[in-house]
């Protein structure tokens, strides 16, 4: 049987992944659960550069466009009433949550 759940979120934006880590915070000191986390992780940037000129004419000018992709691990203790709570979270769109029993 399972004795953990690995929690991991990614997010674009910092304060909607800060929000959800602070509501399974909160999940855990209500049901009494044992967490370690949020843990950050190396922030995934994704660097796209395009020509300014789409006729490829003229002097040679880029922009430059970044995504940041962040990144949290949480592992709780696997407790049924603790993962119910979970599984009612109201998440952001813009945040991917994935729950594994480990």
């Amino acid at each position: 049987m399972p004795r953990a759940v690995r929690i991991r979120l990614f997010s674009n934006s910092v304060e909607s992944i800060n929000y959800v880590c602070e509501e399974i915070k909160r999940i855990s000191e209500r049901t009494g659960v044992r967490i370690r986390g949020p843990i950050p992780m190396p922030t995934e940037r994704i660097v796209v550069t395009v020509r300014k000129a789409p006729s490829g004419e003229g002097s040679h000018t880029f922009d430059h466009w970044e995504m940041r992709i962040h990144k949290r691990v949480i592992y709780m203790d696997a407790d049924e009433r603790a993962i119910r709570e979970l599984m009612r979270i109201r998440v952001p769109l813009d945040v991917k949550v994935e729950i594994e029993m480990v």
